[in-house]
């Protein structure tokens, strides 16, 4: 509640669904499979999932250590299908025989404050103690709403509450989790971080074309992506073929191979979420959409916050940075910094590249801000590049010095140069021109690929960005 008409989480009062009186039926409401392993295929989450006629298995559920103690964060955007995750994860762990009541999920967005993720711990602990239960995965859904969730969570473990449990907390905004992680110095255990986000293009191709995808490995290792796209270039019409109905659909679930009126709807849904974390975040979203209008009018070229806040009404660069820092932290979009290819120097003063994260977010922004993009499957070839190698290795950056090289990336020792040259029909003379020039302006990059639409030359380093992409584990 507010008071004094103020909104400000130092002056909440704790006022949620649950109190110490909790009843156990707050809880066997989430957990329908409580009333033996086969209600599961009640859950609404399993429900809608395979009602969907393209199915995703997420791949990080292997990665997901389930040795006690292990304390998981799951973080990615909203409708990235993070509780659809969790609840395959449980469908998993129920078909390999762990006992229904030791497997514990709950949606956090309805409590109020920390006391009361106590107060639900501290219940389920009772009630899985009465029924003879030691070990557990516990799964707690959108654990950053409460106010100063982060406290709760290390109580119960300073407590050893959890010492012979599995915890996987999610959450759709790294804002609260990056701010409060050193609070669980030593508290992890076995866990991990982990990330989901929309399909890449090579789970994508895995849900729309799983016969395509099976005849293409995969590897993490740049050089090794190289190599194989070169030797699956001989797909290129197909894969080509699939990489365009990405470009159209993105891989946010809710509109992968949907119809037109169901990805109409997925947009509503996506950008209702910006909305809400902006207005979370305690910003405008009137400022956000022209800011949003700002970066879509320039992409893919550098912008400076400074010119940003030129076309906005509020004159000021920490304005923008500040805007685009949130849209970077809701996951919308990533930042691109000037590199120094020879010092290996990262030049944050300079102007940036901002690449949004999702193919579909690029139709979201120019339906918000009333723009139609230019060119748009050029700079959709570029982002895509951009996104997936950022994801691929945590970072990514960009070289602009009398020429250009749209994608830095470090991956070992030496830093690779990539450009995206989006053209029909690209001559090994023209691709051999790119490369060489490339090569000769800066040395210090010792490795160079060019990333086409259908040409593939070999010998230097010329691929097609789709097989590129199909080879791209993430």
């Amino acid at each position: 509640i507010r008071i004094n008409g103020i909104c400000n989480t130092e002056k909440y009062i704790n006022i949620g669904i649950l109190n110490t009186d909790m009843d156990i039926t707050i809880l066997t409401e989430q957990n329908p499979w409580w009333k033996g392993r086969e209600h599961i295929s009640e859950d609404y989450d399993i429900l809608r999932w395979n009602e969907r006629k393209h199915k995703w298995v997420p791949k990080l559920l292997e990665k997901i250590t389930l040795k006690p103690f292990a304390f998981h964060f799951l973080l990615g955007p909203r409708q990235s299908g993070k509780t659809t995750a969790l609840k395959l994860l449980i469908k998993r762990l129920l078909e390999k025989a762990a006992e229904p009541k030791g497997v514990f999920y709950f949606n956090c967005e309805e409590i109020g404050t920390f006391n009361e993720i106590i107060e639900l711990l501290n219940t389920y602990k009772s009630y899985k103690e009465a029924g003879g239960i030691k070990n557990s995965v516990i799964m707690l859904d959108e654990v950053t709403s409460p106010f100063e969730w982060y406290r709760g969570i290390k109580a119960v473990i300073d407590k050893g509450m959890l010492k012979d449990d599995v915890l996987i907390i999610t959450g759709s905004s790294s804002i609260n989790i990056k701010k409060h992680t050193e609070s669980f110095p030593g508290r992890r255990g076995h866990g991990g971080d982990f990330m989901l986000m929309p399909l890449s293009f090579r789970d994508f191709l895995e849900v729309m074309n799983p016969n395509l995808h099976s005849k293409i490995s995969s590897s993490g290792n740049m050089q090794e992506i190289c190599k194989k796209a070169a030797e699956y270039s001989v797909f290129t019409s197909e894969l080509n073929t699939e990489l365009k109905k990405y470009m159209l659909c993105g891989g946010f679930p809710l509109a992968v191979g949907t119809t037109a009126e169901q990805k109409d709807e997925a947009k509503k849904v996506y950008l209702s979420w910006i909305k809400n974390a902006i207005l979370k975040a305690e910003r405008s979203d009137m400022i956000a959409r022209q800011i949003a209008k700002s970066l879509i009018e320039k992409m893919p070229s550098p912008v400076s916050w400074e010119g940003i806040s030129k076309e906005i009404e509020i004159k000021s660069p920490k304005t923008a940075s500040a805007y685009i820092e949130l849209f970077n932290l809701i996951y919308c979009t990533i930042t691109l910094y000037s590199i120094d290819i020879s010092g290996k120097q990262i030049k944050f003063g300079k102007n940036k590249k901002i690449h949004l994260t999702d193919p579909l977010l690029l139709e979201i922004f120019e339906e918000w801000c009333m723009f139609n993009v230019k060119s748009k499957e050029t700079l959709l070839a570029e982002q895509i590049a951009a996104s997936h190698i950022w994801r691929l290795l945590g970072e990514a950056y960009f070289w602009r010095n009398g020429i250009e090289v749209d994608i830095v990336a470090n991956q070992g020792k030496d830093l690779s140069g990539i450009e995206v040259k989006w053209a029909e029909k690209i001559e090994e003379r023209e691709a051999g021109f790119i490369c060489s020039s490339a090569k000769k302006s800066l040395p210090q990059l010792k490795k160079f690929m060019l990333l086409t639409k259908n040409n593939c030359y070999p010998g230097i380093n010329a691929v097609p960005l789709s097989a590129f992409l199909a080879a791209m584990e993430i």
